[in-house]
């Protein structure tokens, strides 16, 4: 190695050890030959379109041929749904929301054609619950000597003591998908994207058949649930089996639950507007009340029985205050309404 050349190479590890933390960055935007020597050697690289490379890395170069545009940047802050920055609604989120009723589908690889696997997941798990419901009933009847009026009593009252409880249950989750996680949080992940997604779009849910709307919700409320509760309870306490079915059924139900309530009355099975018109599941103008920024109420989507005692009573921005004060993340309620988040730091719960 001749000394011209280990100069040069002295150099360059110099320049890249002292390189900023924010370096600009060379953006080629069409296909670009560089010439590069060092002593008698000689090279060519060619740089496809939109390729970055960091200043430090390209030695005294000596020529740029058909360049058409050299502009030094900074690093894009545009956020995916799989970035832990990425807030819908926010500037630079990378979603926008579509006008009209406009499907738009917002995680990568998701679908609205319904999947046989996702046909399967669906019913096994009501299968799977169907039999811990039926299990449990026949547990409580041998425990009530066969007194089936009295076992069909209890069995109501769970069942509606299930329902309630499940909307509360509905609300939590749906708030926690809302505002923390993202595509790659594990477990939940691919549910947090498409609630947070949903935001964007949320006449897409309308075009999704039964069993792809409902099949990601069978991951946590599935049959390894219920048979670890089942087990858990054990054959003395078939009240808590027969609860907890009820309850993950529900949840599971809430996703389509909550896609009648994004439905007009003539897209709906009368049935369907009936159950609406009990207040049995969630209805359309409880639900719209949601979509609106910064999307910081109405969170329960089973029946919605529970929402407005929630948003009352500032349940939920004392949860958020809970989390803040403990590992200083903030929802994405708070990002999208900075004074929501001086509210709630005021400890001025309730929603206005």
């Amino acid at each position: 190695m001749n000394f011209s050349t280990a100069a040069i190479l002295f150099l360059a590890a110099t320049a890249s050890a002292f390189t900023p933390t924010v370096t600009p960055r060379w953006t080629v935007k069409s296909e670009t030959a560089l010439f590069m020597s060092a002593g008698d050697m000689k090279s060519r690289v060619t740089i496809p379109s939109s390729t970055s490379l960091n200043v430090a890395t390209i030695t005294t170069p000596e020529a740029l041929e058909t360049v058409d545009d050299v502009s030094v940047e900074n690093e894009s802050t545009e956020k995916t749904f799989l970035d832990d920055g990425f807030v819908f609604g926010l500037e630079g989120s990378g979603i926008e929301r579509p006008k009209g009723k406009t499907a738009s589908i917002v995680v990568e690889g998701d679908s609205l054609e319904t999947q046989p696997y996702q046909v399967a997941a669906v019913a096994g798990t009501f299968l799977g619950h169907v039999l811990f419901a039926a299990t449990a009933i026949s547990q409580l009847m041998t425990l009530n000597n066969g007194n089936a009026a009295l076992t069909a009593g209890e069995s109501a009252a769970i069942v509606t003591l299930s329902w309630i409880l499940a909307d509360l249950g509905s609300g939590i989750l749906h708030w926690s998908v809302d505002n923390y996680g993202n595509g790659r949080t594990p477990i939940m992940g691919s549910i947090i994207a498409a609630f947070q997604g949903h935001h964007s779009a949320p006449w897409t849910i309308t075009q999704r058949g039964f069993c792809n709307n409902v099949y990601k919700l069978c991951i946590p409320f599935g049959i390894p649930t219920m048979a670890a509760i089942s087990t858990i309870a054990g054959p003395n306490h078939p009240g808590v089996t027969l609860f907890f079915t009820v309850f993950c059924a529900m949840e599971i139900l809430s996703q389509e639950f909550h896609k009648w309530s994004h439905m007009t009355k003539g897209e709906c099975p009368r049935w369907v507007n009936t159950l609406q018109k009990l207040g049995l599941t969630i209805g359309r103008k409880p639900h719209a009340q949601h979509h609106m920024a910064p999307y910081d109420g109405n969170y329960c989507i089973i029946s919605g029985i529970c929402n407005e005692s929630l948003d009352n009573s500032g349940f939920f921005r004392r949860l958020e205050h809970i989390v803040y004060n403990w590992n200083g993340v903030e929802s994405n309620a708070w990002k999208l309404d900075p004074e929501l988040r001086e509210r709630t730091l005021q400890g001025n719960y309730r929603l206005e």
